[in-house]
C-alpha cells in the first residue's frame, strides 16, 4: 500500500486532532492511526499498519463488524457520536474499553476511505460522574447556608428557586414559593414595595443591584432583609432571570436603632454636663468664693479677737474653701477634656516641656532633669502640656527627700513614643496602682499635702484620647516612674479618640 496517498499538510492534521482516529481503506484495513489512537490501544504508532480495524475490538465482536462494515462500504455516510449504545474496543494487552465512535467518508488518490474518530468514554464517564458530585456537594452548601439563594423572574411575579433558608427567613413553603406567582412582591412590606419595583428597573438596567428592604412573615413578624442580585441574560442578551442572595439582617438593625437611641441620650447626657458646668461654674463659685473672702477678712481684721483654736479653726475654713474652688476646677477641666477640643499640630516637646518646668518654678532642693531628646507629636498641644504639668508638678510635691530629683525621657518603640517621668519620692504601694487614676483619689492626707485626686485622672484621659496608655511603675521608699504611650504620626491603628 502507498503510505504517500496523503500529503504531508494531511498527516500533520490527523496528529494535531484532539481524538483518536483511524482512516480505514475499502478492504477494511488500517491506513494510518494517529499518536492519540495508538496510544489509547497501546500500540506502537505504525505497528497495526495494513491490519484489519477488527484486531481493535474484542473477538466476540470481530465476524458481526465484519458484515456491519462491508454494508458501511456499499452505503457510506456520516455518521456522528452519540449513537446510543455501547461499543468496545480491544486494547494490545487484551483488556477492553468502552468508546464512541464517529464515521465520515473521505476520498483519497487510492479510492474511499473511512475515518473513524474515537473517544475513551471512561474519561467522559468519570467526567460526568465528577460533575454529578460537584453539583451534589454544591446543592448540600447552599440547602445548608443561613442565606437565601433564589431565583425570580426578570419581571418579578414569578419564583423560579429558592433554597431551605426561605421558609426559615419569609415563612413560606418551597411549593408555596414556585407555585404562587407574585409571592415575592406580596411578602414585602407595603412601605417598600414601590422600593423594590423600582429597584427591579434599575437592575434591568445596570446588570446587579444592593438592596435592604423588609419583609412581612404570614405570623405578622417584620424582617430586614439585605440582598445582593444579578440580571442573568440568555445567548441573545435577552433578560432570562434574576438569581440572588439574600441576608437576615434584622438583627443589625435593631442594633442600629438602639445606637441610634443610644446616641440621642449621649448628646442629651452631653448637653446637661454642659448646662451643669456653667452651673458649677457661675452660681457654685461666687458664693463659695465669698465664703473664702469673708473668712480671710474675718482671720486678717479680727485675728485679735480669737484664741489658738479660733484661729487654727479659721485657717480650715480657709484652706478648705480655696480646696473646694479647686475641687470645682478640677471637675470643670475633667469635663472639658474631649468636648472641647483644639486642633492637632506638630508639638515640639523639648520646647513644650521646658516651658512648663520654668513654669512650676520647683524648689531649689528639686532637680529636674530631661534625660532623652524628646520627640515632636501630632497632638493638642495644651492636652499634652497638661500631661506633663500634673506628672511633672506631682512628682515635686510628693518628694520627701532632702535632695529630689525628677528625671524625664522617652523610648522609641517603633510604632509609639513611650515617655517616662521618674522621682525618687516615698514611692507607691502596688495596691493603689489603679486607684490613683480615679477622680479625687489622692494617697496622702489632704491637710498635709493640698491636691484635688483629679490631675492623675485628667492625664489618662488625655492619653487615652491621643490613643496611648498610662501606667505606673513604683517600689516604697525608693521612688516611682509614670510611663505613657503616644502613636506616631500614621500608627494610631485606630485607636485615635474622640471622648
Amino acid at each position: 500500500m502507498n503510505a504517500h496517498v496523503l500529503d504531508e499538510g494531511c498527516y500533520r492534521l490527523l496528529e494535531a486532532m484532539p481524538d483518536a482516529t483511524v482512516i480505514v481503506d475499502a478492504a477494511g484495513r488500517i491506513f494510518h492511526m494517529n499518536g492519540l489512537a495508538a496510544e489509547l490501544f497501546g500500540y506502537a504508532h505504525d505497528e497495526l499498519r495494513g491490519q484489519p480495524i477488527e484486531c481493535l475490538l474484542p473477538q466476540r465482536f470481530r465476524q458481526g463488524h465484519v458484515e456491519r462494515r462491508q454494508k458501511y462500504s456499499d452505503q457510506p455516510q456520516r455518521r456522528p457520536m452519540g449513537s446510543g449504545f455501547s461499543l468496545y474496543g480491544q486494547r494490545k494487552d487484551g483488556s477492553e474499553i468502552v468508546v464512541d465512535i464517529a464515521l465520515s467518508p473521505v476520498e483519497t488518490a487510492a479510492g474511499a476511505m473511512t475515518m473513524a474518530i474515537i473517544r475513551d468514554m471512561a474519561l467522559r464517564n468519570n467526567a460526568i460522574e465528577d460533575l454529578r458530585s460537584r453539583e451534589a456537594h454544591l446543592e448540600q452548601v447552599i440547602s445548608a447556608l443561613n442565606d437565601v439563594v433564589w431565583s425570580i423572574s426578570p419581571s418579578g411575579d414569578r419564583v423560579l428557586f429558592v433554597n431551605p433558608a426561605w421558609e426559615r427567613i419569609f415563612g413560606h413553603s418551597h411549593s408555596e414559593a414556585q407555585n404562587n406567582p407574585g409571592l415575592w412582591l406580596q411578602s414585602i412590606h407595603p412601605e417598600d414595595r414601590a422600593l423594590a419595583q423600582n429597584s427591579l428597573a434599575i437592575l434591568l438596567a445596570e446588570g446587579q443591584l444592593d438592596l435592604e428592604y423588609r419583609i412581612v412573615r404570614p405570623d405578622g413578624a417584620i424582617r430586614w432583609i439585605s440582598d445582593h442580585a444579578i440580571l442573568v441574560r440568555d445567548a441573545e442578551g435577552n433578560p432570562l432571570r434574576i438569581d440572588g442572595i439574600g441576608r437576615d439582617i434584622t438583627r443589625r438593625k435593631q442594633a442600629e436603632e438602639r445606637q441610634a437611641v443610644l446616641l440621642q441620650e449621649l448628646k442629651t447626657v452631653n448637653e446637661e454636663l454642659k448646662n451643669f458646668a456653667y452651673v458649677v461654674s457661675h452660681d457654685l463659685k461666687a458664693p463659695l468664693r465669698a465664703i473664702g473672702s469673708l473668712a480671710e477678712w474675718i482671720s486678717t481684721d479680727n485675728a485679735d479677737k480669737f484664741d489658738d483654736e479660733g484661729r487654727e479653726h479659721l485657717r480650715l475654713l480657709i484652706g478648705r474653701a480655696r480646696r473646694m474652688d479647686a475641687l470645682i476646677d478640677g471637675i470643670l477641666q475633667y469635663s472639658r477634656i474631649g468636648r472641647l477640643h483644639e486642633g492637632r499640630v506638630d508639638v515640639d516637646l523639648d520646647m513644650l516641656v521646658h516651658e512648663t518646668i520654668d513654669s512650676l518654678a520647683p524648689p531649689l532642693h528639686i532637680r529636674i532633669e530631661i534625660e532623652t531628646p524628646l520627640p515632636r507629636v501630632h497632638a493638642e498641644r495644651t492636652r499634652i502640656q497638661q500631661v506633663f504639668q500634673n506628672l511633672i508638678s506631682n512628682a515635686v510635691k510628693y518628694i520627701d527627700k532632702p535632695q529630689g530629683e525628677v528625671r524625664i525621657g522617652c523610648i522609641d518603640e517603633g510604632k509609639h513614643w513611650k515617655f517616662y517621668v521618674r522621682d525618687n519620692g516615698p514611692g507607691i504601694e502596688q495596691r493603689h496602682f489603679e486607684r490613683i487614676f480615679q477622680l479625687f483619689q489622692t494617697l496622702a492626707p489632704r491637710d498635709r499635702v493640698e491636691s484635688t485626686g483629679v490631675g492623675l485622672t485628667v492625664v489618662k484621659k488625655i492619653v487615652e484620647m491621643h490613643g496611648g496608655k498610662i501606667w505606673l511603675e513604683s517600689t516604697v521608699d525608693a521612688g516611682s516612674t509614670f510611663f505613657f504611650t503616644l502613636p506616631k504620626p500614621g500608627n494610631n491603628d485606630g485607636c485615635e479618640k474622640t471622648i
